[in-house]
């Protein structure tokens, strides 16, 4: 609002008239402030419409090649009209899913189930069976440790494919194709030794003499006792047997049968072995080059079972021998125990299969397990003949003197003497 005491006297910035209207004050001709900063350059007065003159061929830039746009997206998916790669890509993805999970679960099974909870867990799934029975004259206990180790040829949990596969055959009952005695001395490396099938001994079943031992074992073998009771052969005959014959009690049973022998052996991802010479039998399934090679659980079971060779039984002792300590050797490498997609495998597959004692517990095979993880020996009870003998065909008779001085030495809790071994 203009000041009314200074009307019609001119000012600094400007002057009014009396009519009010402003006017700038400056001098005439020439811009003042005001007008310097709204004025237009003179690039922009230039009139509209005026000539233009093209800049001359050297002036004129050169022209850039446009780049192709870099593609921000993934490429665009072509149908064939089936979804057949919609269901790869989605089979993928649920595989990547489900190793996740895995996983997962694993590392919550280390990390958040206390050790005993899974210890319990493990030892809950152990079949038990009463195998180491008393009675009248069984030897007391003794020095040093010993496990009685059975391989059933028990066709129990083969579906009909993989007893067409492995070639077991349909047998009923269980018989056993291996018995081996782990003996553990006070001091010094533990020996395997093997227990030919047709061993000639005492049996334990009432009613039966002198037979061969695996005939203890048969469940389709049955007597009366003196209190009018049926027993049928099964572990504790067999484990009797052995007792009376040999003078050595045995403190721990592990049974296995065929279908958990292969679950174990592919658990471990198979085991080597070194066969010498070509081997061919369909009646085991087995049809191996030789030298040495990784077998799995199927092969493995026909080479420990194969009978085709020139000394048949004795010759099938060794190759058990043989598997027995590279399983052990597979099964205790830190390859597998710390690695948790075999081990978790391997400790289910065994605790679904094996058959211990009733006294028995997870601790006892881990003992077995570790007990056999260094130089272990291998060998056989010492072998005098092998005569026919009527009514029961032809078995293995035990050398007398060598196989004395064995047991002997297991009684006492002593490493067994080298001149006590058998190839």
């Amino acid at each position: 609002m203009a000041d009314r005491r200074n009307r019609g006297e001119s000012g600094s910035t400007g002057e009014h008239d009396r009519q009010g209207v402003f006017r700038r004050g400056g001098t005439p001709g020439r811009a003042d402030e005001f007008e310097k900063l709204y004025r237009s350059r003179e690039s922009e007065q230039k009139a509209v419409g005026g000539t233009r003159r093209l800049p001359a061929a050297d002036e004129v830039p050169p022209v850039r090649p446009k780049r192709p746009k870099r593609r921000t997206h993934h490429a665009g998916r072509e149908y064939d009209g089936t979804g057949a790669k919609r269901q790869a890509r989605e089979k993928r993805q649920k595989r990547t899913r489900n190793t996740l999970v895995t996983v997962l679960v694993v590392v919550l099974i280390i990390l958040v189930v206390p050790p005993a909870a899974l210890y319990l867990w493990a030892d809950s799934r152990l079949a038990r069976v009463e195998a180491l029975l008393d009675y009248e004259g069984r030897p007391d206990r003794q020095p040093g440790t010993t496990f009685m180790i059975v391989g059933s040829d028990s066709r129990d949990g083969l579906d009909d494919d993989q007893i067409q596969e492995l070639a077991t055959g349909r047998a009923e009952g269980r018989r056993t194709d291996t018995i081996m005695v782990l003996y553990i001395p006070d001091d010094g490396e533990p020996t395997i030794v093997s227990v030919p099938r047709d061993s000639y001994v005492p049996m334990a079943i009432p009613g039966y003499a002198d037979n061969k031992i695996n005939t203890a074992f048969a469940d389709a073998v049955c007597g009366t006792d003196e209190g009018g009771e049926e027993v049928c052969g099964g572990p504790a005959p067999l484990v009797e047997s052995f007792e009376r014959a040999s003078g050595v009690r045995i403190d721990h049973y592990a049974e296995i049968g065929m279908g958990g022998f292969v679950d174990i052996v592919d658990a471990v991802g198979g085991v080597e072995l070194c066969p010498e010479e070509p081997m061919a039998d369909p009646k085991a399934g087995l049809d191996i080059e030789a030298g040495c090679q990784t077998m799995d659980g199927g092969t493995a079971l026909g080479y420990v079972r194969t009978r085709a060779t020139p000394r048949a039984d004795l010759d099938r002792i060794a190759r058990q021998r043989e598997f027995f300590s590279a399983l052990v050797a597979e099964a205790s490498a830190p390859s597998t125990m710390f690695n948790p997609f075999q081990a978790l495998p391997l400790v289910t597959a065994g605790t679904d299969t094996f058959m211990v004692d009733e006294g028995d517990h997870l601790r006892h095979l881990a003992t077995m397990l570790l007990a056999m993880r260094g130089g272990t020996q291998t060998t056989a009870v010492p072998v005098g003949s092998t005569p026919s003998i009527d009514q029961v065909g032809s078995v293995v008779l035990w050398d007398e003197v060598r196989s004395e001085e064995m047991f002997s030495a297991m009684r006492e809790g002593e490493p067994i003497p080298e001149s006590a071994f058998e190839d």
